[in-house]
């Protein structure tokens, strides 16, 4: 399940909500009050640097929206979600996601980066090696134990096509992920384990790309024999370099 992700909401005012309980002023006592005391009146517009009117997003329908896309991910994939069925599972208007999410591309992104991400934590074993099989092997039993393979797969077909999903995708996943990663190479450049001069983006290409294909192609299971054998084969071609 995905975790919320949202901080809850506070509270309404007190002294708001005992004020509902007051005697209205007439309109026009309300005016020339306002006038008196400086006041600024409802019926004139908001001058610069003011708050912006109108009503303010709910973190609770956000919380609603974002679980109800991911319960509906998991149980029939991005293709045969829609925006309908996932209003009236949280219990929202179609108008109240539209305002958040332009299209069921971008909210299931948003439903899949909150719960994908807390399983990619970068680790420190010491050696590059060590921390390559341990972010291969979270990589891997994510998208293997868990709904997020299937999201994942969605996600990239859907982004085929979809070329605002497509940024998305590249700004919300796969940059911060490599930017991770690449911490991991930067250190193992500092212990003196590969050369400066190695080209990082070749090897994260090589690193999540084996994976990757077997998720989408599906045609050899990603072991644990597998794992050891990718981080293997490019740590003899990046050490070699040296």
């Amino acid at each position: 399940m995905i975790s919320d992700g949202i901080p809850g909401t506070t509270a309404p005012d007190e002294k708001a909500a005992r004020q509902t309980s007051t005697t209205r002023q007439p309109a026009t006592a309300r005016r020339a009050a306002s006038a008196r005391d400086g006041a600024p009146r409802a019926d004139l517009p908001a001058q610069d640097g003011a708050p912006p009117r109108g009503r303010p997003r709910s973190e609770e329908a956000d919380r609603a929206i974002l679980r109800a896309a991911a319960e509906l991910l998991e149980e029939r994939g991005l293709a045969a979600m829609s925006i309908e069925e996932v209003a009236a599972r949280a219990g929202v208007s179609k108008a109240t996601i539209y305002r958040r999410w332009s299209s069921k591309g971008l909210l299931a992104l948003d439903a899949f980066v909150i719960e994908f991400r807390s399983l990619q934590p970068l680790p420190d074993t010491g050696t590059l090696r060590g921390d390559l099989l341990a972010a291969l092997s979270a990589w891997t039993w994510a998208v293997t134990r868990t709904p997020m393979g299937r999201m994942l797969a969605g996600l990239i077909a859907e982004a085929q096509h979809d070329a605002e999903l497509h940024m998305a995708w590249r700004d919300r996943v796969l940059e911060p992920l490599r930017t991770q990663y690449r911490v991991m190479l930067d250190r193992a450049i500092e212990r003196g384990e590969i050369a400066a001069p190695v080209d990082k983006e070749v090897v994260l290409d090589l690193f999540f790309g084996a994976a990757q294909h077997r998720l989408l192609l599906g045609h050899l299971p990603m072991t644990g024999e597998f794992i050891s054998e990718v981080v293997d084969v490019i740590l003899h071609g990046i050490t070699r370099a040296r």
